[in-house]
């Protein structure tokens, strides 16, 4: 494991209580998002993967709208609490970067805020394995912050617990070609202000070509 993926677990486990509370009623008070998510549920055919699904509460909310999904985090803590609170669900300790699933077994991936802890120049090989693992037609959601180029070194965060992870925020445009560069075609995308100057939410809707 990278010295940045080890960082970004331990850090995740850290901060995983204080984050499940803070994530807890996100979607209740945050209707854009349910709508992202709801047309995810309706466009995809076939098995999901959530990677960074951190404690389950998307992984559920997607199987909450029919859809046959399973999570993967790279944090055991955030496993751990996912599991308990959904025992119905299936939930994986695994990173993005080396998904161990055949290729062609999915029907969907979603990142959802998750890929921004990674190194920009890891995103072509992390978009080139959700490619691979998706059958024809597969559909990828990414939700993310995005930003011109920004990188951030947090000393702490969810309630001043100490973190040593990283952040990335990068052009809209950047991921946008990314993506496609590994395969995609663009179906949908939406662009909302962010909490900080500068800073935007993006979600991605792509299929696999």
């Amino acid at each position: 494991m990278t010295d940045h993926l080890a960082a970004t677990r331990a850090s995740y486990d850290a901060v995983a209580d204080n984050y499940t509370e803070f994530v807890a009623g996100l979607l209740e008070g945050n209707p854009m998002m349910r709508a992202v998510l709801g047309a995810f549920a309706e466009l995809v055919e076939g098995p999901v993967v959530e990677v960074g699904c951190g404690p389950g509460n998307i992984t559920s909310h997607l199987a909450s709208l029919g859809v046959s999904v399973h999570g993967v985090d790279l944090a055991p803590r955030m496993v751990e609490i996912a599991r308990a609170a959904y025992p119905g669900l299936r939930f994986e300790v695994g990173s993005m970067t080396d998904l161990g699933l055949p290729d062609g077994s999915l029907g969907g991936v979603i990142a959802w805020y998750s890929i921004f802890h990674l190194p920009p120049d890891e995103l072509p090989g992390v978009f080139a394995g959700f490619h691979r693992v998706l059958s024809a037609g597969g559909r990828l959601l990414i939700g993310t912050h995005v930003g011109g180029d920004e990188h951030v070194r947090p000393s702490e965060a969810y309630g001043g617990v100490k973190v040593s992870y990283e952040a990335y925020f990068v052009p809209v445009d950047r991921i946008v070609e990314l993506v496609r560069a590994a395969g995609f075609t663009i179906t949908a995308q939406l662009v909302e202000p962010g909490n900080k100057p500068g800073r935007s939410y993006l979600s991605l809707f792509a299929q696999k070509d």
